[in-house]
């Protein structure tokens, strides 16, 4: 089968523990998370509020998609870009997408000025990105195959040869399969599915997640 990297992105497996910088007594608290929807940004902060409730800013970053790039960056009342950006700098520098970085900040009665809040912020949010298990993962996008029972055999050959992974299936006199193909062979997969008569191939929604 082709590879091809340009299908290829990186994320982290799993949320991080926790690591924490400190300057002139202010402490910084860091955190990395996995990443799907960017509905999941407001829980994971708002626990982390409960984590940290004497915290005067919790400060992130997040970027989705492969492709089509979605990012924000929170400063959270500290002076302008002198938080989000430095941290969504750290998740541009590992190269990873899918991700959140946040950074609970406890101050310790001296100012840092906007130089040293930059340093700090990014130092946090390098810290926790060290510490994330980094893992490649492969665009992917999805299709349903109908066809009658009698093809069964030709398809599920096909998805064997191919390596494809069935998502979803239904099998009665005419049957329906959810499957999700790498991005770089989609053209093949319909091809070869096509080619079996009585196959029509559609798709479903595109997958940016394994």
């Amino acid at each position: 089968m082709e590879t091809n990297a340009g299908d290829i992105y990186r994320t982290i497996e799993k949320p991080t523990e926790e690591v924490m910088f400190k300057n002139r007594k202010s402490k910084f608290y860091g955190y990395a998370f996995p990443l799907s929807q960017e509905f999941q940004v407001k829980e994971i902060i708002e626990n982390l509020r409960k984590k940290h409730p004497t915290a005067n800013h919790i400060c992130y970053a997040w970027q989705l998609g492969v492709e089509n790039i979605c990012y924000r960056a929170n400063d959270d009342g500290e002076p302008n870009n002198s938080a989000g950006m430095p941290i969504y700098g750290q998740i541009q520098a590992f190269k990873v997408t899918h991700v959140l970085v946040a950074v609970a900040r406890i101050f310790g009665g001296t100012k840092l000025g906007v130089g040293g809040l930059v340093q700090a912020y990014r130092t946090t949010a390098k810290m926790a990105l060290e510490l994330a298990i980094i893992v490649e993962k492969t665009l992917q996008k999805q299709l349903r195959i109908h066809f009658g029972y009698s093809v069964m055999d030709k398809v599920m050959r096909i998805i064997k040869q191919q390596q494809i992974e069935i998502r979803s299936q239904r099998i009665e006199l005419d049957c329906t399969l959810v499957v999700a193909v790498r991005k770089t062979e989609v053209s093949h997969a319909i091809t070869s599915f096509e080619s079996v008569f009585g196959v029509t191939v559609v798709f479903v929604d595109d997958l940016d997640l394994k």
